[in-house]
Protein backbone atom coordinates (compact mmCIF):
# COMPACT_ATOMS: atom_id res chain seq x y z
CA UNK A 1 0.00 0.00 0.00
CA UNK A 2 1.18 3.57 -0.60
CA UNK A 3 -0.26 6.89 0.65
CA UNK A 4 0.34 10.27 0.30
CA UNK A 5 -0.58 14.25 2.52
CA UNK A 6 -2.38 16.25 1.03
CA UNK A 7 -2.70 19.60 3.45
CA UNK A 8 -5.83 21.11 2.18
CA UNK A 9 -5.89 23.91 5.25
CA UNK A 10 -3.92 23.72 8.59
CA UNK A 11 -7.39 21.65 9.82
CA UNK A 12 -7.73 19.73 6.73
CA UNK A 13 -5.84 16.86 4.85
CA UNK A 14 -6.81 14.40 2.02
CA UNK A 15 -5.16 11.15 1.84
CA UNK A 16 -4.62 9.38 -1.72
CA UNK A 17 -4.35 5.39 -1.19
CA UNK A 18 -3.25 3.18 -3.36
CA UNK A 19 -3.56 -0.61 -2.43
CA UNK A 20 -1.87 -3.76 -4.97
CA UNK A 21 -5.05 -5.98 -5.45
CA UNK A 22 -3.29 -8.88 -3.70
CA UNK A 23 -3.59 -7.09 -0.10
CA UNK A 24 -7.50 -7.24 -0.43
CA UNK A 25 -6.86 -11.19 -0.38
CA UNK A 26 -8.61 -11.30 2.94
CA UNK A 27 -11.30 -8.93 2.67
CA UNK A 28 -12.28 -11.21 -0.61
CA UNK A 29 -11.96 -14.47 1.29
CA UNK A 30 -13.90 -13.07 4.38
CA UNK A 31 -16.53 -11.42 1.53
CA UNK A 32 -16.78 -15.07 0.01
CA UNK A 33 -17.47 -16.68 3.46
CA UNK A 34 -20.11 -13.82 4.87
CA UNK A 35 -22.04 -14.37 1.27
CA UNK A 36 -21.59 -17.97 1.52
CA UNK A 37 -23.62 -17.55 4.84
CA UNK A 38 -26.65 -15.76 3.63
CA UNK A 39 -27.44 -17.42 0.39
CA UNK A 40 -28.88 -20.79 -0.04
CA UNK A 41 -27.67 -22.48 -3.48
CA UNK A 42 -29.69 -25.82 -4.97
CA UNK A 43 -27.26 -28.36 -5.16
CA UNK A 44 -24.50 -27.29 -2.65
CA UNK A 45 -24.80 -26.99 1.71
CA UNK A 46 -25.33 -23.86 3.17
CA UNK A 47 -21.33 -21.95 3.22
CA UNK A 48 -20.14 -24.49 1.27
CA UNK A 49 -20.74 -22.54 -2.41
CA UNK A 50 -17.70 -22.67 -4.64
CA UNK A 51 -16.19 -19.07 -5.33
CA UNK A 52 -16.78 -19.26 -9.34
CA UNK A 53 -20.60 -19.89 -8.41
CA UNK A 54 -21.07 -17.23 -6.32
CA UNK A 55 -19.26 -15.03 -8.87
CA UNK A 56 -21.76 -16.75 -11.53
CA UNK A 57 -25.39 -16.40 -9.51
CA UNK A 58 -24.60 -12.83 -7.65
CA UNK A 59 -21.96 -11.41 -9.82
CA UNK A 60 -18.17 -9.95 -8.73
CA UNK A 61 -19.56 -6.60 -8.00
CA UNK A 62 -21.32 -7.64 -5.09
CA UNK A 63 -17.90 -9.47 -3.52
CA UNK A 64 -15.96 -6.96 -4.71
CA UNK A 65 -18.32 -4.43 -2.54
CA UNK A 66 -18.33 -6.18 0.39
CA UNK A 67 -14.35 -6.77 0.23
CA UNK A 68 -14.01 -3.16 0.15
CA UNK A 69 -16.20 -2.25 2.53
CA UNK A 70 -14.47 -4.28 4.71
CA UNK A 71 -10.91 -3.30 3.97
CA UNK A 72 -11.00 0.40 3.16
CA UNK A 73 -10.85 1.08 7.25
CA UNK A 74 -8.04 -1.03 7.97
CA UNK A 75 -6.23 1.01 5.02
CA UNK A 76 -7.40 4.57 6.34
CA UNK A 77 -6.12 3.43 9.43
CA UNK A 78 -2.73 2.63 8.09
CA UNK A 79 -2.22 5.26 5.82
CA UNK A 80 -3.44 7.64 9.15
CA UNK A 81 -0.67 5.75 11.50
CA UNK A 82 1.69 6.25 8.47
CA UNK A 83 1.23 9.61 8.18
CA UNK A 84 1.15 10.74 11.71
CA UNK A 85 -1.79 12.45 11.70
CA UNK A 86 -4.32 12.94 14.51
CA UNK A 87 -7.80 13.06 13.07
CA UNK A 88 -11.25 14.17 14.02
CA UNK A 89 -14.11 12.97 13.05
CA UNK A 90 -15.26 10.56 10.19
CA UNK A 91 -13.33 10.95 6.81
CA UNK A 92 -15.17 11.16 3.23
CA UNK A 93 -13.68 8.36 1.53
CA UNK A 94 -14.12 8.57 -2.20
CA UNK A 95 -13.05 5.46 -4.14
CA UNK A 96 -11.77 6.73 -7.51
CA UNK A 97 -10.37 3.24 -9.12
CA UNK A 98 -11.26 -0.12 -8.61
CA UNK A 99 -9.91 -2.39 -11.22
CA UNK A 100 -10.95 -6.65 -10.44
CA UNK A 101 -7.16 -7.79 -9.96
CA UNK A 102 -5.60 -4.96 -10.21
CA UNK A 103 -5.61 -2.11 -7.88
CA UNK A 104 -7.76 -0.22 -5.55
CA UNK A 105 -7.93 3.49 -5.46
CA UNK A 106 -9.19 5.89 -3.08
CA UNK A 107 -9.12 9.12 -1.47
CA UNK A 108 -10.39 10.27 2.28
CA UNK A 109 -10.92 13.92 3.31
CA UNK A 110 -10.66 13.99 7.10
CA UNK A 111 -10.28 16.91 9.55
CA UNK A 112 -7.19 17.02 11.91
CA UNK A 113 -5.46 18.52 15.19
CA UNK A 114 -4.21 21.80 13.75
CA UNK A 115 -0.80 22.25 14.55
CA UNK A 116 0.04 24.86 18.15
CA UNK A 117 2.62 26.51 18.97
CA UNK A 118 2.38 26.95 22.63
CA UNK A 119 4.17 30.94 23.53
CA UNK A 120 5.55 31.94 26.56
CA UNK A 121 2.86 32.22 28.66
CA UNK A 122 5.19 33.73 31.92
CA UNK A 123 4.32 37.11 31.40
CA UNK A 124 0.77 36.93 31.49
CA UNK A 125 -1.07 39.03 34.28
CA UNK A 126 -4.50 39.34 35.20
CA UNK A 127 -6.28 41.10 38.04
CA UNK A 128 -9.00 39.46 40.09
CA UNK A 129 -11.54 40.81 42.75
CA UNK A 130 -10.19 41.34 46.32
CA UNK A 131 -11.35 39.33 48.95
CA UNK A 132 -13.54 41.23 50.93
CA UNK A 133 -16.01 40.19 53.71
CA UNK A 134 -17.59 43.17 55.70
CA UNK A 135 -19.56 43.62 58.83
CA UNK A 136 -22.67 43.87 56.61
CA UNK A 137 -21.75 40.74 55.22
CA UNK A 138 -21.61 38.58 58.18
CA UNK A 139 -24.78 40.58 59.44
CA UNK A 140 -26.44 38.93 56.42
CA UNK A 141 -25.35 35.19 56.57
CA UNK A 142 -26.40 35.50 60.31
CA UNK A 143 -29.77 36.54 59.49
CA UNK A 144 -30.33 33.90 57.09
CA UNK A 145 -28.93 31.11 58.90
CA UNK A 146 -32.04 32.76 61.27
CA UNK A 147 -34.39 33.11 59.01
CA UNK A 148 -34.55 29.12 58.72
CA UNK A 149 -35.20 29.14 62.10
CA UNK A 150 -38.10 30.61 62.49
CA UNK A 151 -41.19 29.82 63.95
CA UNK A 152 -44.97 30.49 62.44
CA UNK A 153 -47.79 30.94 64.60
CA UNK A 154 -51.17 31.74 63.26
CA UNK A 155 -52.60 35.51 63.46
CA UNK A 156 -56.63 36.44 63.20
CA UNK A 157 -55.41 39.58 60.98
CA UNK A 158 -55.29 41.02 57.16
CA UNK A 159 -52.33 39.36 55.33
CA UNK A 160 -48.74 41.63 55.77
CA UNK A 161 -45.64 41.35 54.13
CA UNK A 162 -43.27 38.66 55.64
CA UNK A 163 -45.91 36.62 56.72
CA UNK A 164 -46.52 32.96 55.55
CA UNK A 165 -49.87 32.08 53.97
CA UNK A 166 -51.85 29.06 53.45
CA UNK A 167 -53.46 29.08 49.87
CA UNK A 168 -55.69 27.24 47.55
CA UNK A 169 -54.84 28.48 43.77
CA UNK A 170 -56.85 27.63 40.65
CA UNK A 171 -55.82 28.54 37.37
CA UNK A 172 -57.63 28.69 34.61
CA UNK A 173 -56.48 29.57 30.51
CA UNK A 174 -59.08 30.62 28.39
CA UNK A 175 -61.93 30.11 31.05
CA UNK A 176 -61.08 26.35 30.90
CA UNK A 177 -59.86 25.10 34.54
CA UNK A 178 -56.20 23.48 33.91
CA UNK A 179 -55.80 19.85 34.91
CA UNK A 180 -52.71 20.14 36.37
CA UNK A 181 -53.79 23.72 37.59
CA UNK A 182 -55.57 23.16 40.96
CA UNK A 183 -53.25 23.33 43.98
CA UNK A 184 -54.59 23.09 47.96
CA UNK A 185 -52.88 24.14 51.53
CA UNK A 186 -49.85 25.25 49.75
CA UNK A 187 -47.57 27.25 52.18
CA UNK A 188 -45.88 30.39 51.09
CA UNK A 189 -44.39 33.86 52.44
CA UNK A 190 -45.09 36.71 50.97
CA UNK A 191 -42.52 38.42 49.28
CA UNK A 192 -40.06 35.78 48.20
CA UNK A 193 -40.98 35.43 44.78
CA UNK A 194 -41.42 31.71 45.09
CA UNK A 195 -44.34 31.80 43.14
CA UNK A 196 -46.40 33.32 40.62
CA UNK A 197 -45.99 36.78 39.58
CA UNK A 198 -48.91 39.24 41.40
CA UNK A 199 -49.58 36.82 44.06
CA UNK A 200 -47.78 38.89 46.19
CA UNK A 201 -50.26 41.84 45.65
CA UNK A 202 -52.98 39.73 45.20
CA UNK A 203 -53.11 38.15 49.07
CA UNK A 204 -51.41 41.32 51.06
CA UNK A 205 -54.69 42.21 52.91
CA UNK A 206 -56.45 39.46 52.52
CA UNK A 207 -58.03 37.55 55.96
CA UNK A 208 -58.21 33.63 56.40
CA UNK A 209 -61.60 32.92 54.04
CA UNK A 210 -60.85 35.49 51.91
CA UNK A 211 -60.05 34.80 47.92
CA UNK A 212 -58.47 37.70 44.95
CA UNK A 213 -58.04 36.58 41.30
CA UNK A 214 -55.10 37.62 39.45
CA UNK A 215 -53.91 37.54 36.15
CA UNK A 216 -49.97 36.00 35.95
CA UNK A 217 -48.16 33.67 33.25
CA UNK A 218 -47.87 30.22 34.08
CA UNK A 219 -44.02 29.26 34.74
CA UNK A 220 -44.34 25.74 34.83
CA UNK A 221 -46.82 22.44 33.53
CA UNK A 222 -48.96 21.94 30.81
CA UNK A 223 -49.71 25.44 29.79
CA UNK A 224 -46.39 26.89 30.74
CA UNK A 225 -45.80 30.35 29.56
CA UNK A 226 -49.31 31.12 29.11
CA UNK A 227 -51.14 34.14 30.69
CA UNK A 228 -53.89 32.75 33.58
CA UNK A 229 -56.29 34.05 35.46
CA UNK A 230 -55.47 32.28 38.69
CA UNK A 231 -57.96 32.41 41.74
CA UNK A 232 -56.34 32.55 45.29
CA UNK A 233 -57.79 31.34 48.69
CA UNK A 234 -56.32 32.44 51.91
CA UNK A 235 -57.35 29.42 54.34
CA UNK A 236 -54.59 30.67 57.52
CA UNK A 237 -52.24 33.68 57.64
CA UNK A 238 -49.32 33.06 60.04
CA UNK A 239 -46.81 35.49 61.29
CA UNK A 240 -42.91 34.40 61.14
CA UNK A 241 -41.18 34.79 64.14
CA UNK A 242 -37.12 34.80 64.29
CA UNK A 243 -35.49 33.47 66.85
CA UNK A 244 -33.54 36.02 69.06
CA UNK A 245 -29.77 37.04 68.34
CA UNK A 246 -28.01 35.74 71.08
CA UNK A 247 -25.82 32.95 72.91
CA UNK A 248 -29.42 30.69 72.81
CA UNK A 249 -29.52 31.24 69.27
CA UNK A 250 -25.78 30.30 68.52
CA UNK A 251 -26.27 27.03 70.46
CA UNK A 252 -29.15 25.59 68.29
CA UNK A 253 -28.19 26.96 65.17
CA UNK A 254 -24.52 25.78 65.56
CA UNK A 255 -22.04 23.91 67.38
CA UNK A 256 -20.85 27.21 68.83
CA UNK A 257 -21.66 28.41 72.06
CA UNK A 258 -21.76 32.10 71.72
CA UNK A 259 -23.00 33.94 69.30
CA UNK A 260 -19.35 35.57 68.58
CA UNK A 261 -18.23 32.44 67.85
CA UNK A 262 -20.67 32.04 65.43
CA UNK A 263 -20.43 35.02 63.78
CA UNK A 264 -16.70 34.04 63.47
CA UNK A 265 -16.90 31.09 61.54
CA UNK A 266 -19.77 32.57 59.25
CA UNK A 267 -16.85 34.97 58.38
CA UNK A 268 -14.60 32.57 57.65
CA UNK A 269 -16.92 30.51 55.46
CA UNK A 270 -17.37 33.74 53.72
CA UNK A 271 -13.86 33.89 52.91
CA UNK A 272 -13.07 30.66 51.57
CA UNK A 273 -16.14 30.99 49.28
CA UNK A 274 -14.79 34.16 48.17
CA UNK A 275 -11.03 32.75 47.78
CA UNK A 276 -12.82 29.97 45.84
CA UNK A 277 -14.16 32.51 43.31
CA UNK A 278 -11.15 34.55 43.42
CA UNK A 279 -9.24 31.42 42.20
CA UNK A 280 -11.91 30.36 39.58
CA UNK A 281 -11.93 33.79 37.95
CA UNK A 282 -8.26 33.71 38.14
CA UNK A 283 -8.07 30.48 35.75
CA UNK A 284 -10.40 31.82 33.29
CA UNK A 285 -9.32 35.39 32.71
CA UNK A 286 -5.82 33.47 32.55
CA UNK A 287 -7.58 31.15 30.40
CA UNK A 288 -8.45 33.82 28.26
CA UNK A 289 -5.27 35.95 28.42
CA UNK A 290 -3.43 32.42 26.88
CA UNK A 291 -6.38 32.15 24.34
CA UNK A 292 -5.25 35.58 22.75
CA UNK A 293 -1.60 34.52 22.72
CA UNK A 294 -1.95 31.63 20.52
CA UNK A 295 -3.32 31.38 16.89
CA UNK A 296 -5.36 28.42 16.73
CA UNK A 297 -7.46 27.47 13.73
CA UNK A 298 -10.90 25.54 14.25
CA UNK A 299 -12.52 22.76 11.74
CA UNK A 300 -15.30 24.19 10.76
CA UNK A 301 -17.10 20.71 10.54
CA UNK A 302 -16.22 20.27 14.29
CA UNK A 303 -17.74 23.45 15.06
CA UNK A 304 -20.37 22.86 13.10
CA UNK A 305 -21.42 20.03 15.05
CA UNK A 306 -20.38 21.68 18.16
CA UNK A 307 -22.67 24.31 17.90
CA UNK A 308 -25.70 22.09 17.24
CA UNK A 309 -24.70 19.74 20.17
CA UNK A 310 -25.17 22.79 22.47
CA UNK A 311 -27.82 24.19 20.55
CA UNK A 312 -29.40 20.36 21.37
CA UNK A 313 -28.35 20.07 24.45
CA UNK A 314 -30.04 23.54 25.71
CA UNK A 315 -33.64 22.80 23.79
CA UNK A 316 -34.20 19.73 24.90
CA UNK A 317 -32.49 19.17 28.19
CA UNK A 318 -31.90 22.22 30.03
CA UNK A 319 -34.72 24.06 28.88
CA UNK A 320 -37.07 21.49 28.51
CA UNK A 321 -36.72 20.65 32.26
CA UNK A 322 -37.79 24.06 32.87
CA UNK A 323 -40.73 23.97 30.67
CA UNK A 324 -39.45 26.63 28.13
CA UNK A 325 -38.80 26.23 24.53
CA UNK A 326 -35.83 28.44 23.33
CA UNK A 327 -38.57 31.30 22.19
CA UNK A 328 -39.25 32.07 25.20
CA UNK A 329 -36.18 31.68 26.64
CA UNK A 330 -34.70 33.98 24.57
CA UNK A 331 -37.74 36.57 25.58
CA UNK A 332 -36.42 35.82 29.09
CA UNK A 333 -32.98 36.74 28.25
CA UNK A 334 -33.95 39.55 26.12
CA UNK A 335 -31.71 38.61 23.30
CA UNK A 336 -32.76 37.93 19.52
CA UNK A 337 -31.84 34.50 17.68
CA UNK A 338 -29.30 36.19 15.71
CA UNK A 339 -27.71 37.40 18.98
CA UNK A 340 -28.02 33.61 20.80
CA UNK A 341 -26.68 32.36 17.68
CA UNK A 342 -23.36 34.60 17.58
CA UNK A 343 -23.17 34.12 20.99
CA UNK A 344 -23.17 30.23 20.57
CA UNK A 345 -20.92 30.01 18.29
CA UNK A 346 -18.59 32.57 19.90
CA UNK A 347 -18.75 29.91 22.61
CA UNK A 348 -18.22 26.91 20.62
CA UNK A 349 -14.83 28.60 19.13
CA UNK A 350 -13.55 29.20 22.55
CA UNK A 351 -14.33 25.64 23.72
CA UNK A 352 -12.49 24.22 20.75
CA UNK A 353 -9.61 26.39 21.26
CA UNK A 354 -9.40 26.13 24.80
CA UNK A 355 -9.40 22.31 24.01
CA UNK A 356 -6.22 22.46 21.66
CA UNK A 357 -4.29 24.76 23.68
CA UNK A 358 -4.41 22.71 26.98
CA UNK A 359 -4.26 19.14 25.22
CA UNK A 360 -0.89 20.61 23.66
CA UNK A 361 0.44 21.81 27.26
CA UNK A 362 -0.46 18.25 28.33
CA UNK A 363 1.85 17.13 26.12
CA UNK A 364 4.70 19.93 26.24
CA UNK A 365 4.39 20.10 29.96
CA UNK A 366 4.17 15.58 29.88
CA UNK A 367 1.45 15.73 32.37
CA UNK A 368 0.16 12.42 33.96
CA UNK A 369 -3.53 12.27 35.41
CA UNK A 370 -2.98 9.59 38.50
CA UNK A 371 -5.42 7.13 40.40
CA UNK A 372 -5.95 9.50 43.03
CA UNK A 373 -6.46 12.38 40.96
CA UNK A 374 -8.75 10.80 38.33
CA UNK A 375 -10.68 9.34 41.16
CA UNK A 376 -11.43 13.10 42.72
CA UNK A 377 -12.88 14.36 39.44
CA UNK A 378 -15.20 11.60 38.95
CA UNK A 379 -16.15 12.25 42.73
CA UNK A 380 -17.07 15.86 41.86
CA UNK A 381 -19.02 15.23 38.40
CA UNK A 382 -20.88 12.38 40.26
CA UNK A 383 -21.83 15.01 43.47
CA UNK A 384 -22.83 17.93 40.09
CA UNK A 385 -24.78 15.45 38.27
CA UNK A 386 -26.83 14.13 41.16
CA UNK A 387 -25.74 10.63 40.87
CA UNK A 388 -23.68 8.21 43.46
CA UNK A 389 -19.81 8.00 42.64
CA UNK A 390 -20.55 4.09 41.91
CA UNK A 391 -23.67 5.32 39.62
CA UNK A 392 -21.81 7.88 37.72
CA UNK A 393 -18.46 5.75 37.28
CA UNK A 394 -20.88 2.87 36.00
CA UNK A 395 -22.10 5.09 33.68
CA UNK A 396 -18.81 6.53 32.45
CA UNK A 397 -17.33 2.79 32.00
CA UNK A 398 -20.58 1.78 30.20
CA UNK A 399 -20.20 4.53 28.11
CA UNK A 400 -16.46 4.74 27.18
CA UNK A 401 -16.07 7.87 28.80
CA UNK A 402 -13.12 7.52 31.24
CA UNK A 403 -10.74 8.71 28.23
CA UNK A 404 -13.00 11.92 28.30
CA UNK A 405 -12.62 12.54 32.05
CA UNK A 406 -8.68 11.84 32.27
CA UNK A 407 -8.53 14.28 29.36
CA UNK A 408 -10.57 16.98 31.76
CA UNK A 409 -8.53 16.25 34.81
CA UNK A 410 -4.93 16.34 32.29
CA UNK A 411 -6.42 20.13 31.00
CA UNK A 412 -7.28 21.23 33.99
CA UNK A 413 -3.12 20.11 35.36
CA UNK A 414 -2.09 21.79 32.53
CA UNK A 415 -4.20 25.30 33.29
CA UNK A 416 -3.01 25.33 36.72
CA UNK A 417 0.37 25.15 34.96
CA UNK A 418 -0.29 28.38 33.54
CA UNK A 419 -2.09 29.90 36.21
CA UNK A 420 0.67 29.15 38.53
CA UNK A 421 3.73 31.26 36.36
CA UNK A 422 0.90 34.20 35.75
CA UNK A 423 0.83 37.14 37.95
CA UNK A 424 -1.86 37.49 39.62
CA UNK A 425 -3.20 40.88 41.47
CA UNK A 426 -6.33 41.58 43.06
CA UNK A 427 -8.13 45.12 43.11
CA UNK A 428 -6.08 46.18 45.86
CA UNK A 429 -3.05 45.37 44.08
CA UNK A 430 -2.06 42.62 46.12
CA UNK A 431 -0.19 39.33 44.86
CA UNK A 432 -2.63 36.89 44.88
CA UNK A 433 -1.65 33.40 45.91
CA UNK A 434 -3.16 30.45 44.74
CA UNK A 435 -1.22 27.58 45.92
CA UNK A 436 -4.14 26.29 47.45
CA UNK A 437 -6.61 26.55 44.89
CA UNK A 438 -5.30 25.10 42.00
CA UNK A 439 -7.43 22.19 41.13
CA UNK A 440 -10.81 24.02 41.73
CA UNK A 441 -11.21 24.63 37.79
CA UNK A 442 -13.99 22.06 36.29
CA UNK A 443 -15.80 24.34 34.15
CA UNK A 444 -14.30 26.56 31.44
CA UNK A 445 -11.52 24.59 30.07
CA UNK A 446 -12.90 21.09 29.46
CA UNK A 447 -16.29 22.94 28.20
CA UNK A 448 -15.27 22.34 24.41
CA UNK A 449 -13.81 18.92 25.77
CA UNK A 450 -16.84 16.39 24.41
CA UNK A 451 -16.49 18.23 20.88
CA UNK A 452 -13.34 16.87 19.45
CA UNK A 453 -12.83 14.16 22.13
CA UNK A 454 -16.23 12.35 21.15
CA UNK A 455 -15.36 13.48 17.07
CA UNK A 456 -12.02 11.26 18.23
CA UNK A 457 -14.35 8.75 19.61
CA UNK A 458 -16.40 8.25 16.48
CA UNK A 459 -13.29 7.87 14.37
CA UNK A 460 -12.08 5.60 16.29
CA UNK A 461 -15.16 3.22 16.68
CA UNK A 462 -15.23 3.56 12.75
CA UNK A 463 -11.66 1.96 12.57
CA UNK A 464 -12.23 -0.74 15.12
Amino acid sequence: MKSAVENLNPTRVRLTVEVPFEELKDSLDAAYKKINQQVTVKGFRKGKVPARVIDQRFGRGAVLEEAVNDALPKFYTEAVNEAELNVLGQPEVDITELKDNETLNFTAEVDIRPAIEIPDYSGIEVEVDAVEVSDEDVDKAVEDLRARFASTSPVERAAEDGDVVTVDLEAKVDGEVLADGVANGVSYTIGSGELLDGIDDAVKGLEAGAEATFTSELKGGSAAGKEAEVTVKVTQVAKRELPELDDDFAQLASEFDTLDELKADSRKRLESARQFDQATQAQERVLDKLLELVEVPVPEKLLEDEIRTRKHNLEHHQLGQMGLDLAKYLEIQGKTEEEFDTETREQAIKGIKTQFVLDELVNKEKLNVNQEELTEHLMRRAQSSGMSPDQFAQAVVEGGQVPMLVGEVARGKALAVVVEAATVKDTNGEVVDLDDEDDTVEGEQAEGADSADSAKADEEKAES
